[in-house]
């Protein structure tokens, strides 16, 4: 059941995250990207080579007026997974904010770390996870996710970035955001691109930083969401204890159809958890020339090195030509100066 696999992924990584302890230096600004653009380079942290090549390729021929392939600015629409793909997924940062709100709710209701799942979550113990299944699993996402409006909820969202640090790397969230991604983005926006993150978390955890961490609005965020309903007597938007949407897998063309209204002529995504299959393509389904772009997470050194039991991800890029990011060779650099 889809609804299950989120609430897995998304609470059971807590006592399996991956606690490396190699160095993530942080990334350069979009101003130094630009600045390299100006230099003649759009993506100077690719390293030259088939990959680089072919996205300017890209990129070039369907913006050029005249060109067979050209495509209008109003249908250049480009569509990125969030964990694993514009930034580190292990452990993913939805993750750590449940974590947060675990701990802050304790702080307020001190009561709370005697009763379940709090108590689970504070002692790590994962077999009471483990027994109570998808039950025990609903109840702590929906006692941390919801019962609140819509206001208070970003409030602890801002929160929870002010500070919060990646496990292992022991840096700033904002630091684990891969810099060739961000060298991309600003590529394709400045060719007319409208760039949209579609991911398998929450929509309102990543639309609180999407615009300072990756130049994207809220507005063009989709995502896993919740049910709402608006409460008269406070104004306001009360998130309740349903999941609406589940965005991952299958449920991202669906996403992007509700968002969006149109396929992606661009789409990226990343090898890990077959996530982004289906994304990709519904992108090749595009009538416009369409490109499709895999980060392979093979670089034990800069980032991690992990891959799908069943290659299902590698293996769909093979038989449907899709271009795969080998982050050893085709990035310079993981995580910038």
């Amino acid at each position: 059941m889809k609804k299950s696999i989120y609430i897995v992924s998304l609470v059971t990584l807590f006592f399996f995250s991956c606690k490396k302890s190699d160095t993530v230096t942080s990334p350069t600004e979009n101003k130094q990207t630009e600045t390299a653009a100006n230099n003649g380079d759009p993506l100077p942290s690719w390293n030259d080579g088939a990959l680089k090549k072919d996205i300017i390729t890209y990129v070039e021929k369907v913006t050029k007026e005249g060109s067979p392939d050209f495509i209008p600015v109003e249908d250049r629409i480009a569509t990125f997974d969030n964990d694993g793909t514009l930034w580190a997924e292990k452990p993913y940062v939805q993750e750590l904010f449940a974590f947060y709100r675990v701990k802050k709710m304790v702080e307020a209701k001190p009561e709370l770390a005697q009763k379940q799942p709090f108590k689970a979550v504070i002692e790590k113990d994962k077999t009471f996870f483990e027994k109570g299944g998808d039950k025990a699993l609903i109840e702590l996402v929906a006692a941390t996710h919801t019962g609140m409006t819509e206001d208070e909820f970003e409030t602890s969202v801002n929160d929870f970035f002010k500070s919060a640090q990646y496990p292992g790397k022991n840096v700033p969230v904002k630091k684990i955001r891969y810099q060739p991604q961000l060298e991309l983005l600003n590529y394709l926006r400045a060719n007319g691109f409208k760039t949209y993150i579609v991911t398998g978390g929450t929509i309102e955890v990543v639309r609180a930083i999407s615009q300072d961490f990756y130049g994207i609005p809220k507005d063009q965020v989709v995502g896993t969401s919740f049910k709402y309903k608006y409460d008269a007597a406070k104004n306001a938007v009360q998130r309740e204890a349903a999941l609406d949407h589940f965005n991952d897998k299958e449920g991202k063309p669906v996403g992007i159809q509700l968002h969006i209204g149109q396929r992606p002529v661009f789409a990226c995504g990343n090898e890990g958890g077959a996530g982004d299959i289906a994304m990709l393509k519904y992108s090749q389904g595009n009538k416009y020339p369409s490109f499709q772009l895999l980060v392979n997470h093979n670089d034990s050194i800069r980032e991690y090195k992990y891959q799908e039991k069943d290659n299902a991800s590698l293996n769909a890029a093979a038989q449907n030509k899709w271009h795969v990011v080998d982050m050893q060779k085709d990035w310079k650099k993981v995580f910038a100066d």
